[in-house]
């Protein structure tokens, strides 16, 4: 397995597995597969260029299997932090540690970049595969946003989560 930073040429691979996500876990986005699917990959190709944003993909022999995303916080009072969003491994994959890589890789550019303190997520509270992950990478809970999502006629509760990357306190 490989792990690298996707580049522009990487957008086309990146929409059709963004796409597989949404259409299978459509529960564990903010983003719908009916409206992404109306997008177009060029869309991805702006977004892997900017100093603000890393999006981290892991190759099975070239075939892109997993994906999460790193955002950094612009406004001077809020620089201090990182977001990461769009996390994703394909079904087939899933249980190999594929996950616990991309999470480490994003993980690792947050602390190397200057600056930052803490890196938040959010997560579905029924997924108790994926904060079981978190919690053992030193995330924790912070609070629940209530009905943060409504799939068809089911309202769904997010985890809200942060690792501290130093002790400030």
């Amino acid at each position: 397995m490989e792990i690298r930073k996707l580049c522009p040429e990487d957008a086309e691979a990146y929409f059709q597995i963004r796409l597989e996500a949404l259409y299978t876990n459509p529960e564990a986005f903010g983003s719908s597969y009916e409206e992404e699917k109306k997008q177009t990959a060029d869309k991805y190709k702006e977004r892997f260029g900017p100093a603000d944003s890393f999006t981290f993909g892991a190759f099975d022999e070239s075939k892109l299997i997993g994906v999460i995303t790193l955002l950094t916080e612009k406004t001077k009072k809020m620089k201090h932090r990182a977001t990461i969003v769009a996390m994703y491994v394909t079904p087939e994959k899933r249980g190999k540690g594929v996950a616990k890589t991309l999470m480490n890789e994003a993980i690792n550019k947050a602390r190397s970049l200057e600056g930052i303190e803490q890196v938040y997520l959010t997560v579905v509270n029924s997924n108790v595969a994926a904060k079981n992950l978190y919690f053992s990478l030193g995330f924790e809970v912070y609070g629940t946003d209530k009905r943060a999502l409504k799939v068809e006629h089911t309202y769904l509760d997010e985890d809200l989560m942060v690792l501290f990357l130093h002790e400030q306190y």
